[in-house]
């Protein structure tokens, strides 16, 4: 697809969509902060993982829908939607009072996220020439990387100075002027490429995952695991993975092609993203949280804590992308695995008595590690297809990190969800009622409301708490065994430059 564009509108067309991206990336980092806050205002203790899965489930099954659709009907039409999916979803977020209401909102956020993704980078590759997309994309993700960085300290300070409802907010003022700018410098022409969307590939794929994340959430808590609507659900999740199988091999545009993994580069790649998704997304979540159960901070507390494993992440995506054309992807990667499952396996061992600053540390190695990824992995997946077939491996490599995070987010909220609740059971046991009073982990979570618990009550919640978090990380280092296996299957492709071409790959 071609575009019809001055040159003096592309640098406005950028800052549309590096603002586009800002508000996208920097909403996941500023809602992980504020989350405890959250959590201790509209409680749902049990169900506040929803918020971060809905999104997420939402952004994996808009992400090749709306790749597809921006092909056959143009990129502007559905870049302009989702920016406008998103400002709606922020603004209900902002008012929502219940966390099955925050997550619906947050679900209409993630169509909106779908959307932005995918288009924004197709938009770069169709408005810059070959040798300035390069440059380009690493604006992008120089955005993510400043987003990653500020994002809990602007969660943090707006929760602690306004409400946590203006994490919300803050968004819309930033998708209007994205909005406005893409409106009025974008042109595209109406020449589109015709493909035939797998919608069919779509939803036995998202029903499939939906169906396997209500058994897992709702088993063994709402419902036995052996009730007819436990069982239900994971038959509902057999026949719609079976089925999804089934459409993709008979597809002519599949949501995934299994083609692409016969190559052992991609193949790799690709489940490397699922792994480190479905592992990262514990340290983001379950981090914040115990810095304000456990040490008693704030939301600001949690936002400092939480940064530097973020800044380890940008120097180290930075690092890997400059590495690339010096070293394998291989080589990158075991530095990779070595540094995250060193960090993973040290959060594992936090308890009520760690310093601070051990945390920080044990933040920066897992940032530091997982940070490879982000880039390295994104170029490993396209590095032996044509730019025919790179949209559909970028998106695929998108969407299985954001499947795994999914899970990750689902499987491990349930078993901290289930550790802590047995080791509450066990500590208040033979308290009675003195001890149920206060037994609410929430309280916890709340400043003010904390120096109310009683400190023989708030210890055990505390240890309860930590204890939960602790055994949590160390269940992630599950995936990670099965990374450092598929880390030493990738083969030693990387890219080399020669003298009078500007750059090849090998391989």
């Amino acid at each position: 697809m071609s575009t019809l564009q001055k040159k003096d509108n592309t640098k406005v067309i950028l800052i549309g969509l590096m603002l586009a991206i800002l508000m996208s990336a920097m909403d996941n980092t500023i809602v992980t902060t504020a989350m405890g806050t959250i959590v201790s205002d509209l409680g749902g203790m049990e169900q506040f993982v929803w918020v971060t899965s809905a999104y997420m489930v939402a952004v994996m099954a808009g992400t090749p829908i709306f790749g597809k659709l921006s092909d056959m009907y143009g990129r502007k039409r559905f870049f302009i939607f989702g920016i406008i999916m998103f400002m709606l979803g922020s603004a209900l977020c902002g008012i929502a009072n219940s966390i099955v209401q925050l997550s619906i909102y947050r679900a209409i956020q993630g169509i909106g996220g779908g959307a932005l993704m995918p288009i924004a980078f197709t938009i770069i590759y169709d408005i810059f020439p070959l040798e300035q997309r390069g440059k380009m994309t690493g604006l992008l993700g120089a955005v993510f990387g400043t987003s990653s960085i500020f994002g809990p300290l602007l969660g943090a300070f707006i929760t602690d100075s306004l409400s946590w409802h203006w994490v919300f907010y803050i968004n819309i003022p930033i998708g209007i002027v994205s909005l406005l700018l893409i409106i009025s410098n974008y042109r595209e022409s109406l020449s589109h490429m015709k493909q035939q969307i797998d919608w069919a590939g779509a939803f036995t794929l998202v029903g499939a995952v939906v169906c396997l994340m209500f058994a897992l959430e709702l088993g063994g808590e709402k419902y036995a695991w052996d009730s007819s609507a436990i069982l239900g659900l994971f038959a509902g999740f057999a026949v719609l993975f079976i089925a999804f199988l089934i459409v993709e091999l008979r597809a002519k545009e599949p949501v995934i092609s299994f083609g692409m993994f016969r190559n052992r580069l991609y193949s790799t790649s690709s489940i490397l993203a699922l792994f480190y998704g479905s592992t990262f997304i514990v340290a983001t979540v379950y981090i914040p949280i115990f810095v304000q159960g456990v040490f008693g901070g704030s939301a600001t507390n949690s936002g400092v804590i939480l940064m530097p494993m973020m800044i380890g992440s940008v120097v180290s995506s930075m690092l890997g992308g400059m590495l690339s054309s010096k070293l394998s992807y291989r080589t990158i990667m075991v530095v990779s695995i070595i540094s995250f499952l060193g960090g993973i396996f040290a959060l594992s061992t936090l308890t009520t008595d760690t310093p601070r600053y051990l945390l920080t540390l044990y933040s920066i190695l897992t940032g530091f590690g997982v940070g490879f990824s982000f880039s390295v992995l994104s170029m490993a997946a396209v590095h032996h297809f044509d730019m025919h077939q790179r949209g559909a491996a970028t998106s695929t490599n998108s969407f299985l990190r954001s499947l795994g995070m999914t899970l990750g987010i689902t499987i491990f909220g349930i078993i901290q969800r289930n550790l802590m609740n047995d080791s509450l059971a066990a500590s208040f046991k033979g308290m009675g009622q003195a001890g149920h009073s206060f037994g609410d982990t929430r309280e916890a979570l709340s400043p003010e409301k904390r120096v109310l618990i009683p400190p023989q009550i708030l210890d055990k919640i505390t240890d309860a708490l930590s204890s939960s978090i602790a055994h949590t990380f160390m269940w992630a280092l599950v995936p990670l065994v099965g990374a450092v296996l598929v880390v030493f299957l990738m083969p030693n492709d990387r890219i080399v430059r020669k003298a009078g071409n500007p750059m090849k790959q090998q391989g």
